[in-house]
């Protein structure tokens, strides 16, 4: 089997697990909330996440999204397999030194970091924090060893164990969740994530020793491979800890608001980055290859064509998913937690901070692929600078709307944040390269715009008319309203967009075809 049939295969199976985790994670939710409402509670539980989130990300999240794998599939490309574990020893060794010392840290300190994360919550909910975060602090040891596992099998070609791991993770949560709630309340979430991220490395041990895994003992600073990671992944770890502030920020002021705010932005975050994760990154990693090569030829006509056609392919497809997204909120959110303790006041509220959430969503979404523009000119700095820039921002304008709008206020700042995070980009870009196709770029943006409007309006047609008529059992009338409601308007937009013959759209219906047979990413 040729070497891109073996990608793709592996690809279309991570595609399905990955979809399949997805769902899980929503299930997973979906049983939480319907056990506990949008409460303290669940803002406590939520609020809980922080710390060993922390930890992980800027442990494990960080070196591997950056420069673990690279590095590691280095020296097997060079079949220095030897030096290859040795990195890979050595990365390990320090983290988990540095991961010790920093959950020791969080068990001692749990209490008045969480006084300083959500101060305003009940003292008892705070309480309540405090223990289910020493309980999932036991995680970030189990999560660290399957990233550290993650990033070794990757780099060997090997996808299912991590992708199955993913899906086994959810299920522990979901299965202990449902067991224990009775007994335990919402502690029982907390050990299902325990139990959850046990699953998820022990489907990865027997792939790392058919891998011929192999561990030494060693620290050494100054082995190449280690340093040249270290040099990588400083400026993702100083972007991933600004983005970290940025939560805590946001956690802190939602604290002080109705009972439950924290779980609303939360969840109303979670639902607007579905579109990003289907559509904004795919797209991004689609183009990738081609702009590096095209830098890499000095080809720089052509690559900032291809810049342009796939910013505005992200732009043709997210714009009228966030207005659906707005237009759809209540029978969606209605229909997917609306049950037990998740009241029909909760549906409302999470709504409206979803609908502030989506303003900025293909703001969000272009990030990704312009991200990547600056990382195929070899500068990983200009991101991580504008990317703080716009945090700082972010928590300017909170701090600001908070007062006016609450919750939503939150979620708006985010918005305002990331539209003027990619205004920026887009403007250092401009500077550095000239022209970049401006025009076509923001003629897509309007036909996608004026598009989305009418989308909207019949959208929201279909919603009133079909919530007015239809008489079945609330559960069938939301589905039935909701599949109607994307069909009609993927028919509509699809038409306008047909009417100008954009060429984005031509990129986004090969990828569609390409993903569709091997349920694939690689576009």
């Amino acid at each position: 089997m040729s070497t891109n049939k073996i990608m793709v295969k592996a690809a279309g199976f991570m595609m399905i697990t990955t979809l399949l985790a997805r769902i899980l994670g929503m299930a997973r939710d979906m049983v939480l909330y319907s056990w506990f409402g949008q409460s303290h509670i669940t803002d406590a539980y939520n609020a809980a996440f922080s710390i060993p989130d922390l930890i992980y990300m800027l442990l494990v999240g960080g070196a591997l999204s950056s420069a673990f794998i690279p590095v590691f599939s280095s020296y097997l490309a060079r079949n220095q397999e030897e030096e290859a574990w040795k990195v890979a020893s050595i990365v390990f060794n320090y983290a988990m030194l540095l991961m010790l010392v920093l959950i020791i840290a969080g068990e001692i300190f749990a209490r008045p970091l969480m006084i300083i994360l959500v101060p305003k919550l009940p003292p008892e909910q705070i309480t309540l924090a405090v223990t289910l975060t020493r309980v999932m602090l036991i995680q970030t040891v189990l999560m660290t060893l399957s990233g550290i596992a993650l990033g070794i099998l990757n780099s060997k070609q090997h996808f299912s164990s991590p992708a199955i791991g993913s899906i086994l993770y959810n299920v522990g949560i979901i299965a202990v969740g449902l067991a224990l709630a009775k007994e335990v309340g919402i502690m029982a979430f907390s050990i299902g994530v325990v139990v959850g991220s046990v699953l998820n490395l022990a489907v990865q041990i027997p792939a790392l020793l058919k891998a011929g895994m192999r561990y030494y003992p060693i620290f050494n600073l100054r082995h190449p491979g280690f340093k040249q990671i270290m040099f990588l992944m400083l400026p993702i770890l100083i972007g991933l800890s600004v983005s970290q502030i940025n939560l805590f920020v946001t956690q802190n002021l939602a604290s002080g608001l109705t009972e439950g705010s924290i779980s609303a932005l939360r969840l109303a975050q979670r639902l607007m980055q579905m579109p990003i994760g289907i559509f904004g990154i795919p797209i991004a990693m689609a183009v990738f290859p081609s702009m590096n090569l095209q830098i890499v030829r000095n080809e720089i006509k052509d690559f900032k064509r291809t810049f342009s056609l796939g910013l505005r392919a992200v732009f043709l497809i997210t714009i009228p998913a966030s207005v659906g997204l707005i237009a759809l909120r209540e029978p969606i959110i209605g229909l997917l937690f609306q049950q037990g303790k998740f009241t029909a006041d909760n549906t409302v509220s999470t709504g409206l901070v979803l609908a502030f959430y989506c303003i900025g969503l293909f703001a969000y979404s272009a990030l990704p692929l312009l991200n990547r523009v600056f990382y195929s000119l070899q500068d990983t700095i200009t991101p991580v600078v504008v990317g703080a820039a716009s945090v700082a921002l972010n928590i300017g304008f909170a701090m600001m709307m908070v007062g006016y709008f609450e919750e939503r206020g939150l979620a708006l700042a985010y918005s305002v944040a990331g539209v003027l995070n990619i205004l920026i980009l887009i403007g250092i870009l401009k500077l550095r390269l000239g022209s970049i196709d401006g025009y076509k770029i923001m003629r897509s943006f309007i036909i996608s715009s004026g598009a989305s409007g009418i989308m909207y309006l019949i959208v929201n047609f279909v919603n009133i008319y079909m919530t007015n008529v239809l008489t079945l059992a609330p559960k069938l009338n939301e589905l039935i309203t909701v599949v109607a409601a994307i069909g009609v308007g993927v028919v509509v937009y699809s038409i306008i967009i047909l009417i100008f013959r954009l060429e984005e759209a031509r990129l986004v219906l090969d990828l569609i075809k390409k993903r569709l047979p091997g349920l694939s990413f690689l576009g």
